[in-house]
């Protein structure tokens, strides 16, 4: 399987989702709890990409280069990017709920999941020792999911 074609595809779905969330001026949530949850995104996304260091970005989930990162948020997350995607998303949708808000949602979700099967399917090659880190680190909910 192309994994790398399919999370490509989910990387241009989840753009098109926010495109979509900004369209419905739902991108940033009502209210004090949305707002902070999307603030606690933020800083978690940034947390990630230090702790990732100066590796680059990739629109395809393609590992990179440096060895298996198991610190920082990774050490409770095995995606803490993706969640704090996934966490910034619906706290939009959510204090926004329409149907159209929930639909993007839905679908913003399933590329999140693209992006991670496809990725974990690649690290697995690259890095053989992902498959213990994965037994006991969940993926984008801390000692739940």
């Amino acid at each position: 399987m192309n994994y790398k074609f399919f999370s490509t595809i989910a990387f241009i779905v989840l753009v098109l989702m926010l495109l979509a969330l900004i369209g419905q001026d739902a991108v940033i949530a009502d209210g004090t709890l949305g707002k902070v949850i999307q603030l606690g995104a933020v800083a978690l996304m940034i947390w990630a990409r230090v702790t990732f260091g100066g590796r680059s970005f990739h629109a395809s989930a393609d590992p990179t280069e440096g060895g298996l990162v198991t610190t920082g948020p990774y050490r409770y997350f095995r995606h803490p990017i993706y969640a704090s995607i996934f966490y910034f998303f619906w706290a939009a949708v959510l204090t926004h709920f329409s149907g159209i808000t929930c639909i993007i949602g839905i679908v913003a979700t399933a590329a999140i999941m693209v992006r991670i099967i496809s990725e974990e399917r690649l690290l697995v090659i690259r890095y053989p020792e992902y498959a213990e880190y994965a037994a006991r680190t969940k993926r984008i909910i801390p000692y739940v999911f």
